[in-house]
């Protein structure tokens, strides 16, 4: 991964450089916008990382077990999604650190990849996910679809699918979240990305240095 936190080769010569990475972020929060999300990405033989909160796990763990059961990675969204970047160490280390401890209890394994809630971060942030084990990132593609909510926008899915698009390039890390409205437009967003050559990155295979 490199500073923009694109997707890029180890070895430039081998593999399909057309790929991106799928990240859904805010999560576990319902059966019901989770698992078309996870159906879609069966259907497409697709993995993300899911970047889930502590709070959410908490109250539903069997939801977590699924997202890890079905083969994605689940990242460290800090416990309660607040702006980290203007917070101090100790309540840093609280919100990664819950997390990290809530998620091993739940599926047996630590996250290895953080994202901070609203791309906030601070000295603090980037020192204490390092001593976590985790590989920091934000996104390099948004689908802006945390925007969509209460919105008089009638086609999402375009809107979606086009926010994605317009943004398209070999290695784009794409923010989604966990939403009913990205679950509707999911299908239809990876066959536009196949159609236009695109890979999707399985996360097991990127290298974090933990």
């Amino acid at each position: 991964m490199n500073k923009n936190y694109d997707i890029v080769p180890i070895d430039k010569n081998a593999g399909n450089p057309k790929v991106v990475l799928l990240t859904f972020d805010d999560g576990p929060k319902d059966e019901k916008t989770l698992k078309p999300i996870l159906d879609i990405l069966d259907k497409h033989h697709a993995k993300a990382i899911f970047f889930v909160n502590g709070y959410r796990v908490k109250a539903h763990p069997e939801l977590l077990k699924e997202i890890d059961e079905r083969g994605h990675a689940v990242g460290n969204h800090s416990y309660e999604h607040i702006q980290l970047g203007k917070e101090k160490a100790d309540v840093i280390k609280e919100q990664i650190g819950k997390v990290q401890t809530i998620v091993e209890a739940t599926i047996g394994k630590k996250p290895i990849f953080f994202r901070p809630p609203n791309a906030s971060a601070n000295d603090d942030v980037h020192k204490i996910a390092a001593e976590e084990g985790l590989m920091f990132m934000t996104w390099s593609n948004g689908s802006l679809d945390w925007t969509m909510s209460g919105t008089k926008i009638k086609d999402k899915t375009k809107a979606i699918i086009g926010n994605v698009t317009d943004q398209l390039h070999p290695g784009s890390n794409i923010l989604m979240h966990e939403l009913t409205w990205t679950g509707a437009a999911l299908d239809e967003l990876l066959k536009t990305l196949e159609g236009k050559g695109y890979g999707f990155v399985d996360p097991a295979s990127i290298q974090t240095g933990a």
